[in-house]
């Protein structure tokens, strides 16, 4: 488990370390001269980030360019000429006329999806109905490429369950009339510029999309970064094997969600181990003091001690993990009257 920690702390590094800002104007500026030359691959994004490839008729490649690009382009050129900035998800919140933009290391599940095609193509599967679902399937990814660009770009979508249907749901009207309709299934794509990349970097055209169909939250995690750093600048932890604080919050959305609400500091390392110590915790420190974190489980529990979530009742003796609490304030008639 540490060796796929470490792993991915690694390689979560390198994405750090070799990060290079992209410029959406000039690459929309480039891109109109070979818009109606594009190849446009259609994959579909299931609930659970797998890949699969989309077969197409011939007759329908045409309609990829106008679903994906054209608005897309629109959006970023009519902005360039009325003020459009680009503006990270750190920096502010959303305004009229800012397109914000964060790095793609920084969406998991995104660079899940990506994973699919930079390391695992090969075992894409061609998208069938009878095996896979439509109703399965929560977006949509395009991969565009031509051999003027240099590397491709992707365009992601949220396929809306309310453009799905499935064969026996629906009618169709021909000549006048309601005939049965005779597909397995049929959708229709949106139009709205929702989701591009661009190298390493993300541009987020519309914020409720991103959290939809990637489940991140640029909010909560902006908030969570920032006590990250406070919490390493308040305590001193000793981590396995070099596996640093932010690898270990992978995945954890519960303790994700405390730390945003953690008042860092307000118990101090003494006290933090002197705590564990008393309540018979499994957390330690190393010879140098600082308290060590083997793993998930070890992070668990110091978030819960700094944040005083362990309790033992001086009626019984029985100690107990808080889930929730809610600080105790006095009520009106428990003030002291004034004399």
């Amino acid at each position: 488990m540490n060796e796929d920690i470490l792993a991915a702390e690694a390689a979560l590094q390198k994405e750090v370390d070799d990060y290079h800002e992209t410029d959406v104007f000039a690459w929309a500026n480039n891109l109109v001269q070979y818009k109606d030359e594009l190849k446009i691959e259609l994959f579909f994004i299931s609930k659970n980030y797998v890949l699969y490839r989309t077969a197409m008729s011939d007759g329908l490649k045409g309609q990829l360019e106008p679903i994906f690009i054209d608005q897309l382009l629109e959006y970023v050129l009519d902005g360039a000429g009325n003020g459009l900035i680009v503006r990270g998800f750190e920096q502010a919140e959303a305004e009229q006329n800012v397109l914000q933009r964060t790095q793609v290391f920084k969406v998991e599940k995104l660079r899940e999806t990506l994973g699919w095609l930079k390391t695992q193509e090969r075992e894409i599967a061609v998208f069938k109905e009878d095996e896979h679902d439509i109703n399965h399937m929560k977006g949509v990814l395009a991969r565009v490429t031509h051999t003027e660009i240099g590397k491709p770009f992707y365009i992601a979508k949220v396929l809306p369950k309310s453009q799905v249907m499935k064969g026996k749901q629906g009618w169709m009207l021909r000549s006048d009339k309601f005939v049965p309709f005779d597909a397995e299934a049929a959708l229709r794509l949106p139009l709205d510029p929702q989701l591009l990349v661009l190298e390493q970097d993300l541009y987020v055209f519309n914020e409720s999309k991103l959290k939809t169909l990637f489940g991140y939250d640029a909010k909560e995690a902006s908030i969570a970064e920032a006590k990250i750093k406070e919490i390493e600048e308040a305590y001193q932890l000793s981590f396995s094997d070099g596996v640093g604080l932010q690898a270990l919050l992978k995945g954890k959305k519960a303790l994700v969600k405390k730390l945003q609400k953690l008042d860092v500091g307000k118990v101090t390392q003494e006290q933090a181990l002197k705590y564990a110590e008393d309540m018979d915790l499994n957390l330690m420190p190393d010879d140098g003091g600082k308290i060590i974190i083997m793993d998930d489980k070890d992070l668990t529990t110091f978030v819960n001690v700094i944040n005083e979530d362990y309790w033992e009742s001086p009626l019984t003796g029985e100690r107990y993990e808080i889930l929730k609490k809610r600080p105790l304030k006095a009520s009106d008639d428990d003030e002291i009257p004034e004399v």
